[in-house]
């Protein structure tokens, strides 16, 4: 038996400092980020551009991907408490960004090391109908080293489930899909919704848009699950107040989802949707219940 003490603990000093006192500039920062753009926070991202050109709008500080190749992320930085130039900046770059490119969902997102509760406030009011997230980087020193320290205060990308259908995208109608991923894909959608129907009390039917597939309830639009095609795999976006809890059911059914926002992103191809039927069915089933409730 080991009677010894324990050995003491090691406590460092450390300090709160500005970037500028530690002599970070805004570029250095815009540097660490590019090089490890996971630093921040959202996941594991790549850089696509630093210093992107806007039309008539100057450069946009960094464009993040993530890997799936679906979500873009316009990241605009600031030493010092942020204002309202910069907060107006990265609204207006990630407009210009989502609607050159609207085959990707876009997030605009602020890193200032001061973001003010009246910034947040303002920042609140654009939920649900801007996606923009707000971070905070601290900057601590102990001993001779220093840690950068990055704070999602506020994440306010989780749109209306409305928004969905309702964002200006082109209508297109099923012979489109059908010439871009094939049959046995899309075929996973009309599965799916042959599932929500066993337990809808209103049937829904499948709503073509350019970006993605929602449902209709009769001629509205009702989009508490939506499709996004790919050639290879369908991504079936459910909406769900228990979204951590499903998932882990579907992860234990082999099943390949994740959380994001306020549901799960589900990916299916012809063969794990035959494999995991019922967990599947499940899951579409407790959504409808939720939508119809």
């Amino acid at each position: 038996m080991n009677t010894g003490a324990a050995p003491a603990l090691k406590i460092a000093k450390s300090q709160l400092v500005t970037l500028a006192e530690a002599g970070l500039s805004e570029a250095a920062l815009e540097k660490l980020i590019a090089d490890d753009p996971r630093l921040i926070g959202l996941g594991d991202l790549v850089l696509i551009e630093r210093q992107r050109a806007q039309e008539r709008a100057g450069r946009l500080d960094l464009l993040l991907e993530d890997r799936e190749g679906e979500v873009r992320f316009e990241v605009e930085l600031m030493l010092g408490s942020l204002d309202e130039s910069h907060l107006v900046r990265a609204i207006e770059y990630w407009d210009i960004e989502r609607r050159h490119y609207p085959g990707y969902d876009h997030r605009a997102v602020i890193v200032a090391e001061d973001i003010t509760s009246r910034f947040l406030n303002v920042i609140q009011l654009f939920s649900g109908s801007l996606p923009i997230i707000a971070i905070q980087v601290n900057c601590i020193k102990v001993d001779d080293r220093l840690a950068l320290n990055f704070i999602k205060l506020l994440d306010s990308t989780t749109l209306r489930r409305d928004d969905v259908t309702e964002a200006k995208s082109k209508p297109t109608d099923r012979n489109d899909w059908l010439a871009y991923v094939g049959p046995a894909i899309l075929g996973i959608a009309d599965e799916c919704v042959t599932l929500i129907n066993a337990a809808a009390t209103r049937k829904r039917s499948l709503n073509y848009n350019k970006q993605f597939i929602g449902l209709l309830d009769g001629s509205q639009a009702n989009n508490f699950v939506y499709f996004k095609p790919r050639k290879s795999v369908m991504r079936v976006r459910v909406h769900l107040e228990s979204a951590e809890t499903w998932d882990k059911k579907l992860k234990q059914a082999g099943v390949d989802s994740e959380v994001k926002g306020d549901g799960l992103t589900i990916s299916l191809t012809p063969q794990s949707l035959e494999q995991s039927k019922g967990a599947i069915a499940e899951v579409l089933q407790q959504a409808v219940k939720e939508d119809e409730a």
